[in-house]
């Protein structure tokens, strides 16, 4: 094996590298020199390392369920705030969609506004219905005069093409009457 092999196998056997495999492997050697300890002095100070290496597993134990138990809560609680931010995301896009709705409403209504704008200027440009219908009125009796006018001219024309005849056969029959 490597020593990067070694080291690694170490770090997955520890767990968290805090040295438990270690302590353990101290413990069972401590256990087995309390077990072949020949006096009662050794004995009890093989004994107390035991106790002081179990203290500390103990310690360590502890410590990392405190440490598994945090990182449950905030785990829960990173949990919580991705669904507060994919709510707030998704209120974020709703929000969205409805600007865009009003945007284009708005355009529309400016567009409408516009094309009224417009009409309006070219409607001011013609004269109102009521002095149109005004014109109208000044316009039919002035045609209606016109059309008197000519009635009258005709009828003077007539007149005159009849007396024209008259004198032209008046003429004629006189000229008639001095050849013969």
């Amino acid at each position: 094996f490597s020593s990067d092999e070694v080291i690694r196998k170490r770090l997955l056997i520890d767990g968290d590298g805090a040295g438990d495999d270690r302590r353990i492997n101290l413990l069972v050697k401590s256990f087995i020199k309390w077990c072949n300890s020949g006096s009662q002095e050794e004995g009890y100070s093989q004994y107390q390392r035991m106790l002081s290496t179990l203290s500390q597993c103990e310690f360590s134990m502890g410590k990392t369920l405190l440490v598994y138990d945090m990182n449950l809560r905030e785990m829960e609680n990173y949990e919580k705030i991705y669904k507060d931010i994919e709510n707030s995301i998704a209120a974020a896009h709703e929000k969205i969609s409805e600007c865009k709705k009003q945007i284009l409403q708005a355009k529309r209504i400016r567009k409408n506004r516009q094309e009224y704008d417009a009409l309006a200027k070219v409607i001011q440009h013609h004269p109102d219905r009521h002095e149109t219908l005004k014109q109208l009125e000044a316009l039919g009796k002035e045609l209606q005069h016109l059309s008197h006018i000519k009635e009258n001219v005709e009828d003077k024309l007539e007149l005159r093409r009849k007396q024209f005849h008259v004198l032209l056969s008046t003429i004629h029959e006189l000229q008639q009457t001095l050849e013969s």
